[in-house]
């Protein structure tokens, strides 16, 4: 039993240990007789995996699905049904695991088509994350890739359309959402700020900018963005000082090139 199980991992050996010399094909001799006579979870997880690795689908599936429910089933359903070509069907297995590195990636080549329905997966994604009693940062980082997402829908509607302020104002609401799960980051309140922005919410824009400072006081951004601010209120004054404090910073930073754009004309 030791042997066969150690074949199972003879890739992970140096060349010249002994369990690189076992013949794979007695590990799963060994594992699939006790797969018949006694199973055990941790014997049908193991071949589960060994027929991924070797392309059958099929009785990785057979294996996987007669696991007791665990994480681990999850797991190995979506992993064979990924492989299998079923990609939705992977889906719903990641998102029980929860498997939230598979979930995304699922979600981004859904967005590159339907940034719409790429939300309301993330949705799932974020309510899922409530229900296992997760760490409200990675809730947070859910809401904040939601907002992102209906940002990409927003653009594809007509410019200043009521659809396109209807995603806006989504999207600011799943920044705030992360925002208030983590209100220290100033990553979601520089992304909040500059929401506000788009929808003409410049006292809310700024606030969050003032935030984002307090928050982080290295952040070029939150810096650039109270300049941002300070002039589209007409103090250029206040502006240029902002940008300078930035520039100290990051001058190369993206928003602190806007501002001095701005300034400029």
């Amino acid at each position: 039993m030791q042997a066969a199980s150690s074949a199972f991992a003879a890739d992970a050996a140096a060349p010249y240990a002994i369990v690189r010399h076992v013949p794979l094909r007695f590990a799963t001799a060994v594992y699939g007789t006790l797969a018949r006579i006694a199973p055990a979870p941790y014997v049908t997880s193991t071949l589960a995996a060994y027929e991924l690795d070797r392309g059958d689908y099929t009785s990785a599936r057979a294996y996987a699905i007669s696991l007791p429910a665990s994480p681990v089933r999850d797991d190995l359903l979506a992993r064979a049904a990924a492989a299998g070509g079923q990609p939705a069907l992977a889906f719903e297995y990641y998102i029980a695991a929860p498997d939230v590195d598979a979930v995304e990636a699922y979600v981004e080549s859904v967005a590159t088509r339907d940034p719409a329905k790429a939300y309301g997966l993330e949705a799932i994604l974020s309510r899922r994350l409530v229900l296992s009693g997760t760490h409200p940062d990675g809730v947070a980082e859910t809401q904040w890739h939601m907002g992102l997402l209906a940002n990409r829908r927003a653009w594809r509607e007509i410019p200043d359309s009521p659809a396109q302020g209807a995603w806006l104002r989504r999207g600011m609401e799943a920044f705030a959402s992360a925002l208030a799960l983590a209100p220290l980051s100033d990553r979601y309140a520089i992304a909040a700020a500059n929401q506000a922005m788009l929808l003409g919410q410049l006292e809310r824009s700024e606030a969050l900018f003032a935030q984002a400072e307090r928050s982080n006081p290295g952040s070029a951004d939150a810096i650039a963005g109270l300049g941002v601010a300070a002039y589209q209120r007409g103090d250029v004054r206040a502006a240029a000082n902002d940008l300078a404090r930035a520039q100290r910073i990051d001058p190369n930073s993206l928003m602190v090139r806007a501002l001095a754009h701005d300034i400029a004309q």
